[in-house]
């Protein structure tokens, strides 16, 4: 597959899944809600419409292709993740976390709005997620809907996303008594990481196995390639984090380092870095080896993330 084959791949999800976020925050109250605030409507539409390049989704959408499933029930499956990454988007741009101006090249949420609206418009997308899960209009069985939701549940929650966020403040020395950071080698940041960005990454390839109704060991396949994955995005970030522009990036840069955090860059260096990242790729390739030809797709998001620039 060429690059221009994949990038069109990508932005047909892409256009998919914005199409079905504009549907799911619509003005209009659903069966059981009294009212939809005009004001928060306008906040999640803000957070969530006209930006990304929705790869989260693409994960979920290509793992189900696997398994020969695609429709509307995949693509729900993929919102939800995407709505979820929306809110913990939000969230960590406020000022009590990461403090942002910027996100995706325009002013973070809190920025446009208020405080208080981010964080009530982080809620509701993160309820809506579980929502949009929880609906038959998913998949019309009952056992599918209730493990895709234990699965962005559980990656997303204490044990995960959240859970590694808060590591995260901690280690930027946020609650030490002397307010210096953490000590935190390899093996901390390998743990961190995996649980603010990679569990929620494996967790698209779990969902689409699961959407596809994919074998044990099919999903454990998947599961490889996605922590994998995960792992190399984090590099991939981190190396943005110090290298890149942020007109070009979208977002603050050189953040890191002013705050002391332990990142496989700053520990390894960046061209060791850079050398782990070309092995995880290649080990996350290999990974899908038993699918042949079928996970081009895939093999080709692997390389996509480690070269991305934004």
């Amino acid at each position: 597959m060429s690059l221009d084959e994949f990038r069109a791949r990508l932005d047909r999800t892409a256009v998919s899944v914005e199409a079905l976020l504009d549907r799911l925050l619509a003005p209009d109250p659903l069966p059981g809600e009294i009212l939809r605030p005009a004001r928060l409507v306008e906040a999640m539409r803000y957070a969530m419409l006209g930006g990304g390049k929705r790869l989260r989704p693409h994960l979920v959408v290509e793992a189900a292709r696997l398994f020969g499933r695609e429709d509307d029930g995949v693509l729900r499956a993929a919102a939800a993740v995407e709505l979820v990454h929306g809110y913990s988007l939000v969230h960590d741009d406020l000022p009590a976390m990461d403090d942002d101006e910027l996100r995706r090249g325009k002013p973070t949420l809190h920025r446009a709005f208020d405080e208080a609206t981010a964080i009530l418009a982080g809620d509701a997308l993160v309820t809506l997620a579980f929502d949009t899960l929880a609906d038959p209009a998913t998949d019309a069985d009952a056992q599918i809907r209730i493990d895709l939701t234990f699965t962005l549940a559980r990656s997303s929650g204490i044990g995960g996303m959240a859970g590694g966020q808060m590591l995260d403040l901690e280690a930027e020395g946020r609650f030490a008594a002397d307010g210096r950071p953490l000590a935190g080698g390899e093996a901390d940041t390998l743990r961190l990481q995996a649980m603010k960005t990679g569990a929620i990454l494996g967790a698209c390839l779990d969902m689409g196995a699961i959407v596809g109704r994919a074998g044990e060991e099919d999903r454990q396949a998947l599961s490889r390639y996605g922590r994998l994955v995960g792992q190399a995005f984090q590099i991939a970030d981190d190396l943005l984090d110090a290298e890149g522009e942020a007109d070009l990036v979208g977002k603050a840069t050189g953040k890191d380092a002013a705050r002391g955090k332990a990142t496989l860059v700053s520990l390894l260096g960046i061209e060791t870095a850079r050398l782990r990242l070309s092995k995880l790729v290649d080990e996350a390739q290999g990974s899908l080896a038993r699918y042949g030809s079928q996970a081009d797709v895939l093999r080709q998001t692997a390389a996509f993330v480690a070269s991305r620039r934004s």
